[in-house]
C-alpha cells in the first residue's frame, strides 16, 4: 500500500509564532497560527485538516460499501465538525452526511454508514475521540 507524506514547520513561540502545513502531493500548502487554531484568525489548523481528511475517507469508504451492496451512489457529501476542547484535546467529531443513491432505503443507508464510520481508515486512526454520525438520504 501507499505511504503518504505531509509536513509542517513552526517558527517562534506558541502565541506569536506561525507555521505552514504542506501536503506531500503539493495539492495544498497553507499557513497556521495560534489565532487560526484557537481563535478566528486567518489560516488553517490541524483540526480542520483532520476534518477534511475524515470527511473524504468516510465518503469514499461509504461509496465502496454501497457499491459492494449493489447500489450505485450518485453523490455523497460529508461535513466533519471537529470539536477542540480543553487540554487542547479533540473531544468529538461529528460526521454529517447526505447521499443520493437510487433504490436505497434510509435504513440501509444508516446501516452502511455505521459500517463506514467504524471501518474507514481515518475513523480507525482516530478511534480515541467519539465520532458521531448523521446521515440523510436525499431523493
Amino acid at each position: 500500500m501507499a505511504i503518504r507524506t505531509s509536513s509542517a514547520e513552526w517558527k517562534g513561540t506558541l502565541k506569536e509564532g506561525a507555521g505552514t502545513m504542506k501536503l506531500g502531493s503539493g495539492a495544498y500548502e497553507g499557513p497556521f497560527t495560534y489565532a487560526s487554531r484557537f481563535e478566528n484568525g486567518c489560516g488553517t489548523n490541524p483540526e480542520e485538516l483532520i476534518g477534511a481528511t475524515h470527511a473524504g475517507c468516510f465518503s469514499m469508504f461509504l461509496a465502496g460499501l454501497l457499491t459492494g451492496a449493489g447500489f450505485v451512489p450518485e453523490w455523497i457529501a460529508t461535513t466533519a465538525k471537529v470539536h477542540l476542547g480543553a487540554g487542547p484535546t479533540i473531544t468529538l467529531i461529528e460526521l454529517i452526511t447526505q447521499a443520493k443513491v437510487p433504490n436505497l432505503t434510509a435504513a440501509e443507508l444508516q446501516m452502511q454508514a455505521e459500517a463506514a464510520k467504524k471501518n474507514c481508515p481515518i475513523s480507525k486512526a482516530l478511534a480515541g475521540p467519539e465520532v458521531r454520525l448523521q446521515v440523510q438520504l436525499v431523493e
